[in-house]
């Protein structure tokens, strides 16, 4: 045998200390898993969603878009409807969100008679032009945002929103 006793205090610390250790770990791995979860999940955004409008239908006019798509939060899910703006520049499709960048309202196209060929937002009266960008000395502050496009079967597939490309 060795002659290195272990004391009574000497093991009551090292019990207290690993069974609080096991205890912190219990309440840590939930906490750990919790916020790593997300991460590790496969995401399934950026689908696109087929749309009823033919590509061949478009023209360099906006036409207003509604489209419907699946949303899960957590353990909920529900049917979400959601619009854009879509209309042809050249060979390009292009989809607008209908979401004005300064309180949210929406706007419409040729909305204001005064200013025709224009995106109009009636609430502070916001102004964009056909391309989504804000029309200085108006209240919003930043361009429309541009929902990703392709086509699949002759017919419309509009993806997730993203930052406006058209604006310079």
């Amino acid at each position: 045998m060795s002659n290195n006793r272990v004391s009574r205090r000497q093991f009551l610390s090292y019990t207290l200390t690993g069974v609080g250790g096991f205890m912190a770990a219990g309440m840590l791995m939930p906490m750990l898993r919790f916020a790593i979860d997300p991460v590790l999940q496969k995401h399934d955004g950026g689908d696109f969603v087929k749309t009823e409008h033919k590509i061949a239908d478009l023209t360099d006019e906006p036409v207003k878009v509604d489209f419907s798509f699946e949303q899960v939060d957590a353990w909920y899910k529900s049917d979400v409807t959601n619009v854009a703006w879509v209309y042809k520049n050249g060979d390009q499709i292009i989809a607008l969100s209908p979401v004005c960048k300064h309180l949210g309202c929406m706007v419409d196209w040729n909305g204001d008679s005064a200013h025709p060929e224009q995106f109009f937002c009636p609430c502070h009266a916001g102004r964009y032009e056909k391309n989504g960008k804000n029309i200085a000395g108006t209240p919003p502050l930043g361009p429309l945002d541009e929902f990703e496009v392709k086509e699949q079967d002759g017919y419309l597939m509009i993806g997730p929103a993203k930052a406006n490309t058209l604006v310079k």
